[in-house]
């Protein structure tokens, strides 16, 4: 009688399985963060000199310390 409690209270637990998500719900948001992810990048990386779409330095002031920490040269 003792070894039938023991044996059902040591049962595997079940586990719940999440839904899984259709890539139609996945896509926009993933493009969404992807284009955020490239101006980031473009106005850490590449936003100054030639390429600059804004005049003056204000840009490059505000971006320069995330500059040196991704290892990107500006001076």
């Amino acid at each position: 009688m003792a070894e039938a409690v023991v044996s059902a209270a040591v049962s595997a637990p079940s586990v719940a399985v999440p839904a899984p998500l259709p890539v139609r719900a996945v896509l926009p948001w993933a493009l969404f963060v992807g284009l955020l992810a490239l101006i980031a990048l473009y106005f850490v990386g590449a936003e100054q000199g030639a390429t600059s779409l804004f005049a003056g330095s204000d840009v490059h002031e505000w971006v320069h310390d995330g500059r040196h920490l991704l290892g990107f040269p500006c001076h």
